[in-house]
């Protein structure tokens, strides 16, 4: 694409990306039928991070009308320049993300054009917010559609075969309630999709101020000359102890559940394309086999990362150190309870996850009392039980919520789950790196085909009304038809008779 020492610029890039485009015929004509309600959108994507442009990408591509809702201003969509940490992507720089089969949409071609062939190589991993203007370029090069600074209140499927969505406009100077209608919306609502951080109920004993999640917003500043506990041993815990030590903490502690880290990432073990295809066709068991062996084997924080903590002399890692509680000192100071006795700290950062719970997601709440979950469909055997495989929602082929009770909600099934809630029913294609592009196209041509099926009377009638002639008759000449003449007998006689003759 470029020389180690011209790289062509974004402009050169863009060109072939529209040359390719062009090529494949890209995006399709606009083919589903305008609804009754010129408003009424064919998809309505929440969340315009990583998975929601995918899929606005796939859609646009198959011809199908789509807008994206995200409540962060224009490029703060996703957490890569606000809540994530780390300095770099913990995946291959290799990976070809959200580029849905095209190179010219790939990070590395976005990068090579700007930086050359010899950057690329001399690149380790990709840097944390190249990422973030990697997305910004995807969304501007590929025209898509966001609506941004828009919150949504309610999602609120209609007997009418519509889902209704309650949002507040946020980029005035004061909020203004909209309501828009689509066929199909899908929640591209990222790691939290249906829940939010998770914490250990002693944490609500102490101050909100003196503590926060590794998902919150916070600053590294705000930590200088403080004893900062970090509690986790992962990822975000390793990108929340060093952005506290690279702020001027006093000293971190890590407190680490377990005796020892997590040496191997098991997921790498399954990363190949028969599990990308073949997973949502899995039986059950074997689903939850999968899933309930990554979240038992957990994944390890990267190298460089646990590096990025370590390489401090006033980071110190407490490992088998649970934590049972916590309280406020008489001075001030906060007193951690762990498995090897007290800890006093300023302020505690918890890295503890995230976990389905529907309670924390109040825009959700017509959906929630009605979402199958998998502990409504299937038992694990004695020793592979999971109170988090157990909530998350049993997803049907597209991605779309299942009723508990058949017709308790009319149009549930019109609402459709790509974010890391669907894991355990259609695996990891609605939200990680090395799976999204197939995901999101398994999701957008599914979506086609469910329009198709919902028009199929409409797309009859418009076959039969096409006139679009392919011949104007007069590509050819009418013959004359020839005269027919009834064989001689002679002609009829067997070639011996006409030999001996």
């Amino acid at each position: 694409m470029s020389t180690a020492s011209t790289p062509i610029g974004l402009p050169a890039l863009e060109a072939r990306l529209k040359q390719d485009l062009q090529w494949l015929c890209l995006p399709a004509k606009a083919w589903v039928p305008q609804h009754a309600d010129p408003e009424v959108l064919d998809v309505a994507i929440i969340g315009g991070g990583m998975a929601g442009l995918a899929l606005s990408a796939s859609l646009r591509h198959l011809g199908v009308r789509n807008r994206i809702y995200d409540q962060a201003p224009a490029g703060y969509e996703g957490p890569w320049a606000t809540t994530a940490r780390m300095e770099t992507l913990r995946s291959p720089k290799e990976l070809t993300g959200p580029a849905l089969g095209l190179a010219t949409l790939t990070f590395r071609a976005w990068f090579e054009a700007q930086f050359g062939l010899d950057a690329w190589n001399a690149l380790d991993k990709i840097p944390r917010l190249q990422w973030a203007d990697y997305l910004r370029w995807y969304r501007q090069a590929l025209d898509l559609d966001i609506q941004n600074q828009h919150r949504v209140q309610a999602v609120l499927p209609q007997a009418d075969g519509t889902v209704r969505l309650e949002l507040l406009n946020e980029a005035g100077s004061s909020a203004q309630p909209v309501t828009v209608r689509a066929r199909h919306v899908v929640l591209a609502t990222g790691r939290d999709g249906l829940g939010g951080a998770w914490v250990p109920d002693w944490a609500h004993q102490l101050p909100r101020e003196r503590w926060h999640h590794s998902s919150d917003v916070w600053h590294g500043d705000s930590l200088r000359g403080l004893r900062v506990a970090v509690v986790g041993g992962g990822s975000s815990a390793m990108d929340a102890a060093a952005t506290a030590l690279e702020h001027g903490a006093q000293r971190v502690d890590l407190l680490i559940r377990r005796a020892d880290l997590p040496r191997i990432n098991k997921g790498k073990g399954a990363g190949h394309p028969g599990m990308i295809h073949g997973y949502p066709s899995l039986p059950d068991e074997w689903k939850w086999r999968f899933r309930h062996y990554i979240n038992v084997q957990q994944v390890p924080p990267p190298h460089g990362s646990t590096l990025r903590v370590s390489r401090h002399a006033n980071a110190h890692f407490h490992l088998g150190t649970p934590v049972h509680g916590a309280e406020v000192r008489a001075d001030g100071a906060l007193r951690l309870n762990t498995g090897k006795g007290p800890l006093a700290a300023d302020v505690v950062l918890f890295s503890t996850g995230f976990r389905t719970n529907w309670a924390q997601r109040p825009e959700f709440a017509a959906l929630a009392p009605h979402v199958r979950q998998w502990s409504d469909r299937y038992q694990p055997p004695a020793g592979l039980e999971d109170a988090e495989l157990d909530q998350s929602p049993d997803l049907g082929p597209l991605f779309e919520f299942q009723p508990k009770t058949p017709g308790s909600l009319p149009g549930l099934e019109r609402v459709h789950c790509f974010c890391y809630a669907a894991a355990l029913s259609q695996g990891a294609g609605a939200g990680d790196i090395p799976q999204i592009s197939d995901g999101a196209q398994r999701l957008a041509r599914g979506l086609a085909a469910q329009l198709l099926s919902e028009d199929a009377a409409h797309h009859f009638e418009a076959m039969q009304r096409f006139a679009d002639p392919e011949l104007d008759g007069q590509e050819w000449t009418p013959a004359a038809f020839p005269a027919y003449e009834e064989p001689s007998a002679e002609a009829l006689a067997p070639a011996s008779a006409q030999v001996a003759a």
